[in-house]
């Protein structure tokens, strides 16, 4: 299995309104390292995975879409609680479906939220 991994990060707003979060229930912040890494079990014809270029095109602009944003007020997310999870998997779909023309292998989104703690989503 071959892989490829780029890295971006976001600035975001959120609250977890449920008593489980305890204080993170209320408004805060949180900066995340995002890795996203591609699996093929082959190359394809120029013998990559993904071109890195393209790949870091698309991630910038998902997180584009996300950076500097309250996640409380964002229209795709009203009544979610945007978890680190959550957020890996969200990111995950829209990379997805933007490099679905051409990438048709493995895709794992991982989040760092410190640098004890992280969340993944693969599909």
């Amino acid at each position: 299995m071959y892989s490829v991994k780029i890295r971006g990060h976001i600035m975001i707003a959120h609250s977890l309104p449920h008593p489980f979060f305890g204080p993170a229930q209320g408004m805060h912040g949180a900066t995340y390292v995002v890795d996203a890494e591609f699996f093929s079990s082959a190359l394809d014809p120029h013998n990559v995975v993904i071109d890195i270029g393209k790949a870091h095109e698309i991630l910038d602009g998902v997180l584009g879409g996300l950076n500097y944003k309250n996640l409380d007020e964002h229209s795709e997310m009203q009544g979610d609680i945007t978890t680190t999870e959550y957020l890996a998997k969200y990111i995950h779909d829209k990379v997805q479906d933007a490099s679905a023309a051409f990438f048709q292998g493995k895709i794992r989104i991982t989040l760092g939220e410190s640098h004890v703690a992280w969340a993944s989503y693969e599909g």
